[in-house]
């Protein structure tokens, strides 16, 4: 599916891979990198960063659109999240669905990429 997909969509993948190694999981192990596309073609990467006080932990997705809206951009195109588990779709976590639904108010699709297998829809 990758080779299918547009080159910025591509880019988003490959940036969401990187952020994702300056996760800071010493809890959970569970590293997860997030990159947003404005709609003025910039990119914002976050990624999970854990506390020992579970709640006060963020994840990648929001750190990326939180990141973007303090810098003044509030219209996205696209969205891309990544982490290290390959054998089952991932979704974001309510949280994160709140906040994307509040920041996009669109349908936003999450593709697995690893395999061409599935398509999901958040």
């Amino acid at each position: 599916m990758a080779d299918t997909l547009p080159a910025e969509i591509q880019n988003l993948i490959e940036l969401c891979q990187t952020a994702k190694k300056n996760a800071h999981c010493p809890y959970s192990k569970f590293r997860v990198g997030a990159s947003l596309l404005t709609k003025d073609g910039k990119v914002f990467s976050g990624c999970n960063v854990e506390n020992a006080s579970y709640t006060l932990g963020l994840c990648a997705e929001r750190c990326a659109i939180f990141k973007a809206v303090s810098e003044g951009y509030k219209e996205f195109r696209a969205m891309a999240v990544g982490s290290d588990v390959k054998d089952h779709f991932l979704a974001p976590c309510g949280a994160c669905r709140q906040v994307m639904h509040e920041e996009r108010r669109r349908t936003i699709y999450m593709y697995r990429y690893h395999d061409n297998s599935h398509t999901g829809q958040v």
